[in-house]
Parts: C-alpha cells; structure tokens; sequence
C-alpha cells in the first residue's frame, strides 16, 4: 500500500501496530491497493490449492528494503477483508532473501496476533506457534514467489524483539526518504 495517501501512524500504543490487510485469510485473490483509483485492485490469482494461510497486510509509513510498506502476517482464527485496519501485537519475523533476475533483496516478513480490547493476543512470541506452523508459513512464501518467478529463501526467524527492530528500521528507512 502506499503510504503517501495514508496518514495512520505505524504504532497504534505501546507495543500495538496498525495494520492494513490487504489479502485475507483463505484467499487465493492478491489484492494490491492501487493509489490512482484509492481501491484495492486484483493483483494476481494464486494457482490451484494455493491460498493465504492468514491475513496479509502492512504496517502504513514504513518502508522495508523492497521498497513497499512492511509486509505482516497477521495470526488469526477467521478471515478479515481488503482495507480492514488491524491492531496488533509483534510476536516474530521470518526473515528471507527474496531473488528476482539474479538481484537478491531482503524480504522480510512480520508476524502479529490481532488485538482488540476484548480479545487479548492469542500468542505473545513465535515460539508460542503451534509446532510446524512457522515451517508451513515459510513453505507457503517459497511457493507464492516461485510460481512468480522468484526465489525466497528464509534465513532466519526471530521473535518480538527482532520484529520491533524491523519495525524501527522500517520507520526510519520511510522517515529519509520521505525527506528525498
């Protein structure tokens, strides 16, 4: 999403960020916001059997290293929609290196618990996941990106502390070049 048309702040309060879901839970439409029409457009249709295991979506006024806002996976029972503004908790990220015509770039990929104030997050650190679920994640950015044309390589996770520095990163990366 591009962040010029959006004045939400990244951090909702202390230890809560703003999330805008751009692709639901069980969807196999991408969406993408399109900044010209201010809508969320059809981007691409995953193949067969191929779905987003949870909401995906992003952090607004960040910038991560590919360029677009931080991409989040946001850990949850049911499906939100396109244009849903989550609160949530960081609990981890998976960090990758993402290739596309022999240029490698870092892609890494946040992971938060929606909160609310009568739904307290589910998991407060990534090791809270059920057991396989991080490996299935993974899996599921591998094969996203290859029928793509693109090699992701995961190369590391990390829990909330790793994810807030991301964040931070993110926030001053998208604070210069705002100033460019």
């Amino acid at each position: 999403m591009n962040d010029s048309l959006i004045t939400l702040e990244p951090r909702a309060e202390p230890g809560l960020v703003n999330i805008i879901v751009d692709t639901p839970k069980g969807s196999r439409n991408k969406f993408k916001y399109d900044e010209k029409t201010r809508c969320f457009r059809l981007s691409r249709i995953l193949p067969v059997g191929a779905f987003f295991p949870f909401d995906f979506g992003s952090i607004p006024m960040t910038s991560a290293e590919d360029g677009d806002a931080l991409d989040v996976l946001v850990i949850g029972d049911a499906p939100s929609f396109p244009g849903c503004l989550l609160t949530g908790k960081l609990i981890g990220t998976i960090s990758g290196e993402q290739t596309e015509k022999k240029k490698t770039i870092r892609n890494d990929r946040l992971l938060a618990v929606p909160v609310t104030p009568a739904n307290p997050p589910l998991f407060e650190h990534i090791d809270d996941l059920p057991s396989g679920w991080i490996t299935e994640i993974e899996h599921f950015f591998i094969s996203y990106n290859r029928v793509q044309g693109r090699e992701y390589k995961p190369i590391k996770r990390g829990g909330p502390k790793v994810a807030e520095e991301t964040l931070a990163n993110a926030e001053q990366r998208y604070k210069r070049e705002q100033k460019q």
